[in-house]
């Protein structure tokens, strides 16, 4: 397979991963206040960078395991 589809792939499925890493994580630690201030911008954007990162490597991992 070819890298152009091998990144499609990766793509695709730190998406996917980066969705349920997210929700998992929100759902689970983190309360909605009624109002939001700064702190709590703060500790999303943490969150979606951190998952981003976590889902690609994780993606990359998959697929070059599978496409070996």
């Amino acid at each position: 397979m070819d890298d152009a589809v091998k990144q499609r792939l990766i793509t695709l499925l730190a998406a996917g991963i980066a969705y349920a890493l997210s929700h998992f994580v929100v759902s689970r630690f983190v309360d909605i206040p009624e109002r939001r201030g700064l702190r709590d911008d703060v500790l999303e954007a943490l969150i979606k960078g951190g998952t981003s990162a976590l889902s690609t490597v994780l993606a990359a991992v998959i697929v070059r395991r599978i496409f070996r």
